[in-house]
């Protein structure tokens, strides 16, 4: 019976090993030059801060929200796509309406400046 899991036993042992010697790898060739920029502390595009408790600018979390709005839209298009010839004019239609109300918000918040970044 535990025959069948050596194959799984063997997969994740040689996983391992890989991931083991290109790391050690990366160590050993790669060149290590540390100055103030590469050591210094950063989050999210934004300078240190001495407060955990400060606000940040509601502009990183707008930018954020339409990227991942417009990483579902393609999302949703592979499949369509997939089944485009089985679902026919209606699927079609469908997605164009979704398309169609996406674009018309990337619009609005390109008028409204939402995209600018000072």
């Amino acid at each position: 019976m535990l025959e069948g899991y050596l194959p799984i036993l063997i997969f994740f042992i040689i996983a391992i090993a890989i991931g083991v010697v290109m790391l050690g790898l990366g160590h050993l060739v790669s060149p290590s030059r540390p100055d103030e920029d590469k050591l210094s502390p950063y989050e999210c595009g934004f300078e240190a801060f001495e407060d955990s408790r400060m606000k940040f600018d509601v502009r990183y979390y707008l930018v954020a929200i339409l990227f991942i709005i417009f990483d579902l839209e393609i999302a949703f298009l592979f499949p369509w796509a997939v089944v485009l010839p089985e679902i026919g004019m209606y699927g079609f239609l469908a997605m164009m309406l979704f398309l169609g109300i996406l674009i018309i918000g990337f619009i609005y918040e390109w008028k409204k400046g939402a995209l600018e970044w000072d």
